[in-house]
């Protein structure tokens, strides 16, 4: 019974893509692919696409993919019809609060302003606190935010903490770790679970 795989574009799909290789998967033309973005795997029963993160969770949720590899941070905000099913430990960073020297908003005392591109998550941790602060959505570059005095702080991702320092912010706390993770229809674990467990199987023993 053949699967269909919804792959996150760029970083995540260029990671996952080199683990399905490691695992004899006939990805050539992933790996050459132009601008098309449905490819069939060349050795398997499979077809892969490409689609944005948020995408590839409605994907999943709605059947038209089997299987789709995902950050957490996207998992964390959006949907929940799907079953979580691996950790597939790449794409490693952390969701961290972060604002400019001297301001830490833990410390802050009446209202505070949170810029960031997550506001579920960014709710749910200053919940965690105690706080409520006004959260404002932000799609660019959430760093400008406390620089140009929009917010006291940001909840985003942070890999190297590169982007930070050259906007002279620091990071206050450590929100949560995040990482690729692999999501299943759940229609299609028990239609397809022998098809779904071998696929992920192989993505385990491609990380060793």
């Amino acid at each position: 019974m053949s699967l269909s795989i919804a792959l996150t574009k760029g970083r995540l799909e260029e990671k996952t893509v080199a683990m399905l290789e490691k695992s004899g998967y006939g990805v050539e033309r992933l790996k050459d692919k132009g601008r098309a973005l449905i490819f069939p795997d060349t050795k398997k029963d499979i077809q892969y696409f490409l689609a944005k993160p948020n995408d590839v969770i409605t994907y999943v949720e709605h059947g038209v993919a089997d299987i789709g590899i995902v950050g957490k941070d996207t998992l964390m905000e959006g949907g929940k019809d799907y079953y979580e099913l691996l950790d597939m430990n790449t794409g490693i960073c952390q969701f961290i609060l972060a604002g400019l020297p001297g301001n830490n908003p833990l410390e802050k005392v009446g209202h505070i302003k949170i810029g960031t591109k997550y506001p579920n998550v960014t709710a749910s941790y200053f919940h965690a606190k105690g706080m409520e602060p006004e959260i404002i959505k932000i799609d660019g570059s959430v760093e400008l935010g406390p620089v140009l005095g929009l917010c006291d702080g940001i909840v985003d991702i942070m890999e190297t903490g590169t982007t930070l320092k050259e906007n002279g912010l620091v990071v206050f706390d450590t929100v949560c770790r995040i990482s690729a993770r692999a999501i299943v229809n759940k229609v299609s674990f028990k239609l397809k679970k022998d098809e779904v467990n071998a696929f992920l199987n192989d993505l385990r023993e491609s990380e060793k």
